[in-house]
């Protein structure tokens, strides 16, 4: 999910490899305790050379590992590593600005939709060396190259993406992050051929680019959408349009893939994902084997607006999805349930007047409710 200064309909994440500073900034100190914000630094693979798998060059990843999706893996869960970074109580914030950006590598950019898909989605692997640690539901900055149109010699503003991984990455080493974006493509109204001069300019960058290329990054940011997980069964109901879903495969892959030490989820996970037709959905495999390992603890439902109709007949969008399942959200709410909302802030009226209207026919005031989830944190908001 893309989230910026510039308004892009494309979703991300990414990280960083390799520049000198790499060695002040990487996770790990000496003494084998970790603090985020600390500027005294050591190189974070120190620790982990002989347990992990050293990111260096591009070319080693292929499509054959990329993502090493729950496919590929068995139904027990995969190790993870380097174990420290579970050990920080605070997240990581902002180890890198605008104007001290961090050089990341590309490793990988595979396009993710079939062809009936309207658009481009990618999935963009991106190495940083185990030097930009972040946690899921967090995001980075993207700073594409070139000039800022609007201030001649100066850079690009930056594009914040959600990443789309956990903090351990799609290799599970701690050493990359992954993004899912689609290419913000701009078609003229009056004759309907596209003019490239108006395309999204990050997120074509990050399409078209190649193993081994260089990318600015700048983060992680965000709180609002981290997971809580003092709870190890509490319920979790997720709600995406298109690539809004980025967090919540990272949050999932946490939940059910991965095999982390001090943490076994034993709650629900419930996601709905809005798209336009069966080829515009994301990660379908991973979350379609989730739902067959874990059915007591994942629920999945979808939203295909030009395939389906809701009750009315009409389009069948996420929160007509969401009304189907009311009074059992509503429930799920009232006993602590947190709720997440993620993709095009165009999303949220519809799911709002919705939301109004079960709580109106419940004889609850929606305000009261909302300010209630708010207070008790139960409510998690982040759409561009």
């Amino acid at each position: 999910m893309s989230h910026s200064a510039v308004s892009q309909a494309a979703a991300a994440v990414s990280v960083s490899v390799g520049n000198e500073r790499s060695l002040r900034r990487s996770v790990f100190k000496q003494n084998n305790s970790i603090s985020f914000n600390s500027k005294s630094w050591s190189s974070s693979l120190a620790l982990n050379q002989n347990k992990t798998t050293t990111i260096r060059d591009a070319k080693r990843y292929t499509n054959t590992t990329l993502c090493m999706s729950v496919q590929q893996a068995s139904s027990s869960k995969v190790s993870v590593s380097p174990i420290e970074l579970e050990h920080p109580s605070d997240p990581p914030l902002n180890l890198y600005k605008p104007k001290d950006s961090y050089t990341a590598k590309i490793v990988s950019v595979e396009r993710v939709v079939g062809p009936k898909a309207p658009g481009e989605t990618c999935h963009i692997v991106i190495d940083h060396d185990g030097n930009l640690p972040y946690w899921e539901g967090q995001s980075y900055g993207v700073i594409p190259p070139g000039e800022n149109p609007k201030k001649p010699g100066a850079p690009h503003n930056v594009r914040l993406y959600s990443i789309a991984s956990t903090r351990y990455g799609d290799f599970f080493d701690g050493k990359t992050a992954s993004l899912c974006v689609r290419r913000a493509v701009y078609y003229d109204p009056e004759t309907g051929k596209e003019d490239p001069s108006k395309n999204g300019v990050c997120s074509n960058f990050l399409c078209d680019s190649k193993p081994g290329d260089k990318i600015q990054i700048t983060g992680p940011s965000g709180k609002v959408m981290l997971l809580p997980e003092k709870d190890p069964n509490a319920t979790h109901i997720m709600i995406a349009t298109g690539t809004g879903v980025a967090p919540y495969r990272g949050y999932l892959r946490r939940l059910f893939m991965e095999n982390v030490p001090n943490y076994r989820f034993g709650g629900l996970a419930w996601l709905f994902l809005g798209v336009a037709n069966t080829d515009s959905l994301l990660y379908d495999d991973e979350f379609s084997k989730y739902l067959k390992d874990h059915p007591d603890n994942f629920r999945f439902d979808k939203a295909l607006s030009r395939e389906e109709k809701n009750k009315k007949g009409g389009k069948m969008y996420v929160q007509d999805k969401i009304e189907e399942y009311s009074d059992e959200i509503f429930k799920l709410l009232d006993n602590g349930a947190h709720i997440y909302f993620c993709g095009l802030k165009g999303m949220m009226p519809g799911i709002q007047d919705t939301l109004k209207r079960v709580a109106e026919e419940r004889g609850e005031s929606w305000d009261l409710k909302l300010s209630q989830l708010r207070k008790n944190k139960q409510w998690h908001v982040e759409v561009y």
